[in-house]
């Protein structure tokens, strides 16, 4: 081979190089681009599910009565007529006595 092919070669390979990575978009970048829209896209559809879910329990505490008994007896406690509220405490932590 003669030195200007070596450096026509050499040349050509840089150039090739500087394509595959220079500037501010270069390959690299627009993997980790293509990545983070993956991972994006990926939390709307998880965001849109539990909007989803949380439409649907709106709608039911709206009109079913049924779901609207389960969400006073969970989170306000409230008891029908004749029913006795247990509630369970956990036990409280008593600091050790001090060694004598």
């Amino acid at each position: 081979m003669t030195r200007p092919r070596i450096a026509g070669i050499a040349g050509a390979v840089v150039l090739a190089g500087l394509a595959f990575q220079a500037g501010e978009y270069g390959t690299v970048d627009w993997l980790k681009l293509q990545r983070q829209l993956t991972q994006e896209r990926q939390a709307v559809r998880d965001l849109e599910a539990a909007l989803d879910s949380l439409d649907r329990l709106a709608r039911a505490l709206e009109t079913d009565p049924a779901a609207q008994e389960r969400a006073a007896r969970e989170q306000f406690g409230m008891i029908r007529k004749g029913e006795i509220l247990y509630r369970l405490v956990p036990p409280v932590e008593t600091t050790p006595s001090t060694p004598r």
